[in-house]
């Protein structure tokens, strides 16, 4: 590793001293195999394989944080994308255009690690990127997503109608589709007809009929959509409303008796109304079938074994606005990240949901279709009882789940305002 081009600022893991890996001159197979080894075990979510002007750069993200591993020269790092390549079905020789492939790699112990790589040309060269689906991870209990408990029980009831639409908002990597298997999961008890449509597929879910979109063909969202409505199903997963087609037929879907799930690139869940309007959805149609949004975003959680306190006491109001939810003992005490072992010296050891949860009233149904502003449904939502996203934050501080400064890095600036500030 070059410890020339580190910063103090950047993090980083002396990957080298972890896996004793020497990149030069290396059989480049068994390098490739080591890191995502490597990447499986801390979980990583994705692998990067970056060219820069003088070398290359590998990284990963954990806990969504980029970390650096090692930089390598550019012909161990070209020979290392070239392996990628090969075992993913990739044209070598295309370099000037991105390009996807897919490898199950099978480890070591025999479990087997779905990745899913794109390269792209850039400035200084080619530039890969390795998501990481671990097959074996069990899916995640709605219980266990993070919800506040009254949040809990208001996805509990959308799930028991048997239609309708449930929309899944937040910025990329923010577990959305960990949100949706959670639901999918709980549903699929044998007595439901279950399709799903993804790009792509991230994990096999037995008795669940899932299809993946490919662009190769020409074989879309809107397309795959249409087929699946003709499969007579009870239940229907469509991975991310893109377009205005998806859009109108995910609702018609809703309206007409299936229970529909999809993802929804929007701020907050007020705002997923305005974004599925803009996707020139029919405000009657919306209304009438959308059961609930589950806005959310991903914070860190203190590692249990080194996380410290810092008293509050004279700080009373830090907690005012969640006083009404906190539980005894709670507020009083807040904690910051440490470092030990046990969380490799970052002082985080996992990630959980902060949500806004909206169940959809009859006020709310009204505001819809009138095509109201997201300001106007927002306060609604509020007075029909929606915790917001700096609510839901400040309870998992209080409860010494998070920091205060994980809380500050992942919501956004204006939502960390009180209101009316």
């Amino acid at each position: 590793m070059n410890d020339a081009h580190r910063t103090a600022e950047e993090p980083s893991i002396d990957f080298q001293e972890v896996q004793g890996i020497d990149f030069s001159g290396a059989e480049h197979d068994r390098v490739a195999g080591q890191l995502v080894e490597y990447a499986a075990d801390l979980p990583a979510s994705d692998l990067f394989i970056n060219c820069e002007e003088q070398d290359y750069r590998i990284e990963v993200r954990h806990l969504g944080i980029l970390r650096r591993l090692a930089r390598v020269d550019h012909e161990d790092g070209r020979r290392l994308v070239n392996h990628f390549k090969a075992v993913a079905g990739m044209d070598l020789a295309q370099r000037m255009r991105p390009e996807d492939g897919r490898w199950v790699f099978v480890r070591q112990d025999g479990r087997k690690v779905d990745l899913r790589i794109n390269s792209i040309p850039t400035l200084y060269g080619e530039d890969m990127a390795v998501r990481i689906l671990d097959r074996d991870l069990r899916l995640m209990e709605i219980e266990n997503l993070g919800l506040h408990q009254p949040d809990l029980g208001k996805l509990q009831s959308m799930l028991a109608s048997p239609s309708g639409l449930i929309l899944v908002t937040g910025p990329t990597g923010a577990g959305k589709t960990t949100t949706l298997y959670a639901c999918i999961h709980r549903l699929n008890d044998g007595k439901r007809r279950i399709n799903t449509i993804e790009d792509p597929v991230e994990y096999a879910l037995p008795g669940v009929r899932q299809s993946q979109t490919n662009l190769r063909i020409e074989l879309d969202f809107p397309e795959l959509l249409r087929s699946v409505l003709r499969q007579s199903s009870d239940v229907i997963m469509v991975g991310e409303v893109r377009d205005p087609v998806t859009a109108d037929t995910a609702v018609r879907a809703a309206k007409s008796g299936l229970l529909v799930f999809a993802t929804l690139h929007a701020p907050t869940a007020p705002a997923a109304v305005d974004s599925m309007l803009a996707l020139d959805v029919h405000p009657y149609f919306l209304a009438s079938s959308l059961l609930g949004v589950l806005a959310q975003r991903l914070v860190r959680t203190l590692c249990p074994q080194c996380k410290r306190p810092v008293d509050i006491s004279e700080s009373p109001h830090t907690f005012e606005d969640v006083a009404r939810w906190l539980e005894a003992g709670q507020g009083q005490t807040i904690y910051t990240a440490g470092h030990c072992p046990a969380c490799r010296q970052e002082g985080y050891a996992a990630r959980t949901g902060v949500f806004e949860v909206i169940r959809v009233s009859k006020d709310l149904r009204r505001l819809i279709a009138e095509r109201r502003t997201t300001a106007e449904i927002r306060d609604q939502a509020v007075r029909d009882g929606m915790l917001d996203v700096r609510h839901s934050a400040l309870l998992k501080v209080a409860a010494g789940v998070t920091s205060m400064e994980e809380m500050m890095r992942v919501i956004p600036a204006e939502h960390l305002l009180p209101e009316g500030s």
